[in-house]
Parts: structure tokens; C-alpha cells; sequence
């Protein structure tokens, strides 16, 4: 696995996106639940098929330009292959000395913009830590350990030990970010509506903002056609964070409904967001 991630990095960008549009298809074409869900989904949401049919081939795209992403040579930065907007708000946000979280839905290419934010202003203002999912098999374990290490850019597995690295880093001032539409482990998070239907809406993000008080920005990474880049836009939320967890994760939820409206064609529709949260295991280890 690790040596096919290699030799698709030295791909082109635009390769790759048509490589991953056919795959997204082809998904799409021979899964009935896949298709179903993506469907009821964006149903769900009342966007049209006409808007959300790009979100097809986005799908694919998302998973093809991963070795570009992941593998591509720490000496070849993203450099004018992103484009930033909304750079005040993280200086805003800095300049009062607090750490800061970043909330991203599935949406367009939310890999490049930790690596934006780092590449950006990790020198400046610190390094993000990212907090993920570690993969179950260990082969993609150690894919994923090594594509992400970045300069400027950590990672934080989904455990309590993972949780207490992103609350160090947010009292050192530093940035982390998180995608806050994951349904996590069972009593974890609360049903918030989405879209308005209850989803099971992890708690982590906003328990980590009340116990660090940093500062929210939601962000997002547009993947532009042709394999010309991305832009990188960041904005602040719309409303204050409530104290209380239902009224917080239904908070972010409209922040995350917001975004996804922004450009429905790269959302991942065929995401299960309303399903019932995984059993949390026995032993712990989890946030």
C-alpha cells in the first residue's frame, strides 16, 4: 500500500482528480446503499440532484488525491496550489493569545487545510494538531502515521490520551482541528438536529472550547477544477457557543449546514450521519 501511495504522489494533481470522478462513479453505480443513502441524505438536507450530483464524482476525488496529499516531498509545499481566504480571522484570533479549534464538515478536500494551515502559519503561530481515527488495519496505520507528519502539522488519535495532547495545545495557544459532523463512540456526544433530523453529534468540540477558551473558526477546503488547487477559506461562527451540550452541538451543526450549503457538489452525501453511535469498548482509551 505504502509503495502504490508513492508512485500515484508523482502523479498529477488533474490525473488524479479524473482517475478518482470515474472511481466515484463506479462506487456510486454498484452500491444500492451507497446510492440510497446519498440520496436520502441530500433529500434530507432539500438540496436538488442538480447540485448535488457533482458531489459523485467529488467523492472519488477526495479519495484519489490522497497520495498526492499524503506522499508528496516535504520539500514541494502546496505553495501557490492553495489559496487562502479569511487569513484576518486567524490572525484576530491569535492576537488575543488564546489557542484556537477548527471545525470542518465532510466537505471538499478537509486534508489540505490542515496542511495549508500549516504550511501557512505554523512558523508564525505554532503547529495544528489534527485529531483522527486511527485505521483499524495496521498497514494503513502506518500509511496514515507517516503521510501526516508534516512540518507544522501533529496528529491526534481519537482516544483520551489524543484528547489531553489537543488540551496541551490549546493552553501553549496552538491551534487543533477536528471534523465535528464524525458521529462518535456511544455516550460521547448528544442527538442535535442535522438538516432537521436528530444525528448523534459529538461533545469533544465544544468541551474542549469552554475548558481551553480558544477561539472558534469553521474552515473549509473548495477543490477547484481541472486540478488547478484549492482555496482555503476560513470565517468565524455565526453565533456564540452555548454552555449547555444539546444547544452547543446544535450550534455547530447549523455552522457545519451553513458550509455544506456553500457548495453542496463536494459534500460527502454518502456519509451515514444518522447512524446510531458504535458501542464505546469496555476498556477505554476513548475521549
Amino acid at each position: 500500500m505504502l509503495i502504490l501511495f508513492r508512485l500515484l504522489s508523482r502523479c498529477p494533481l488533474w490525473l488524479l482528480h479524473h482517475i478518482g470522478a470515474a472511481l466515484g462513479w463506479l462506487a456510486f453505480a454498484l452500491s444500492p446503499t451507497y446510492r440510497r443513502r446519498f440520496r436520502a441524505n441530500a433529500a434530507q438536507a432539500g438540496v436538488p440532484w442538480s447540485q448535488v450530483r457533482p458531489a459523485v464524482a467529488a467523492a472519488g476525488r477526495m479519495v484519489a488525491e490522497l497520495p498526492w496529499l499524503w506522499m508528496r516531498p516535504q520539500d514541494q509545499p502546496l505553495g501557490a496550489r492553495v489559496r487562502i481566504e479569511g487569513e484576518q480571522h486567524i490572525r484576530a484570533a491569535h492576537a488575543q493569545g488564546r489557542g484556537l479549534i477548527f471545525l470542518t464538515p465532510h466537505l471538499g478536500c478537509f486534508e489540505v487545510t490542515a496542511q495549508a494551515y500549516a504550511e501557512h502559519f505554523g512558523a508564525e503561530c505554532g503547529p495544528l494538531t489534527a485529531l483522527y481515527r486511527p485505521p483499524r488495519k495496521a498497514v494503513l496505520r502506518k500509511l496514515v502515521d507517516t503521510a501526516r507528519h508534516r512540518p507544522g502539522l501533529k496528529t491526534a488519535p481519537a482516544t483520551l490520551a489524543g484528547v489531553r495532547q489537543m488540551i496541551r495545545a490549546l493552553k501553549a495557544g496552538e491551534a487543533v482541528g477536528l471534523l465535528p459532523d464524525q458521529v462518535p463512540p456511544e455516550g460521547l456526544g448528544v442527538w442535535a438536529p442535522f438538516f432537521g433530523r436528530p444525528a448523534y453529534t459529538m461533545t469533544l468540540a465544544s468541551r474542549l472550547a469552554h475548558q481551553s477558551a480558544a477561539s472558534i473558526l469553521l474552515v473549509w477546503g473548495e477543490r477547484l477544477p481541472g486540478g488547478a488547487g484549492y482555496v482555503v477559506r476560513f470565517s468565524p461562527m455565526a453565533e456564540p457557543l452555548p454552555l449547555e451540550a444539546e444547544s452547543a452541538a446544535a450550534c455547530i451543526n447549523r455552522a457545519m449546514e451553513r458550509l455544506i450549503l456553500q457548495c453542496p457538489g463536494q459534500y460527502l452525501w454518502g456519509y451515514h450521519r444518522y447512524k446510531h453511535p458504535r458501542a464505546l469498548p469496555h476498556e477505554g482509551g476513548q475521549p
